[in-house]
């Protein structure tokens, strides 16, 4: 008897297999980064077609075999659907994804980081100006390495960090944007990946 897990997820991304399946890379709250298979998921009947596409945010019941976990049902949240109706806001979340793919590597809980991405995703979704947008993400960039523990003790940035993301946050990252963007490039140097 397998154990199923119930946990939440963001699909990064997802690669063709065989006739009808597809393997996908998703983030989740309780196990962290896994590889996971659907099989028949790109047949016109597949239950599961709509809800596992790149990008959602879902509910998801997975089985681990031996290297891999295998999704045995899925369910939409209605969470973060519109962040890739906008074409900035997609660009932000993609840039994200891609970011999270290279410095999360195997099962290992992170659900500080998954809680906090989340919130800081959700208040992407509602941006429309580029500037804005790109403050944003440079704060999501950054506390993505905080919580990895690429960012080191600095006061300038122990604000952006630490405190609940809200408006007032995005003015502050205008004022220390480049002093932001060093550090980040500083941190990703140093992750040699």
């Amino acid at each position: 008897m397998h154990h199923i897990y119930h946990t939440e997820g963001i699909i990064l991304e997802s690669k063709n297999f065989g006739e009808a399946g597809k393997y996908y890379h998703i983030f989740t709250r309780d196990l962290g980064m896994i590889l996971a298979s659907a099989q028949g998921v790109r047949k016109m009947s597949s239950k599961l077609r709509f809800v596992l596409r790149d990008f959602a945010y879902i509910k998801i019941d997975l089985v681990q075999s031996r290297n891999i976990f295998r999704v045995t049902n899925s369910s939409k949240t209605n969470m973060l659907e519109q962040i890739t109706k906008q074409p900035y806001t997609f660009k932000v979340f993609v840039n994200i994804t891609r970011l999270l793919k290279r410095l999360l590597v195997g099962v290992e809980p992170n659900e500080a980081l998954f809680l906090d991405l989340l919130r800081n995703l959700s208040f992407l979704e509602k941006l429309e100006t580029e500037n804005d947008l790109k403050n944003v993400e440079a704060v999501i960039v950054l506390r993505i390495l905080n919580n990895l523990g690429y960012i080191g003790e600095n006061e300038i940035l122990q604000n952006i960090i630490k405190s609940p993301f809200e408006e007032n946050l995005i003015f502050e990252v205008a004022k220390s944007r480049t002093h932001i963007l060093n550090q980040i490039n500083k941190a990703l140097k140093e992750t040699h990946l």
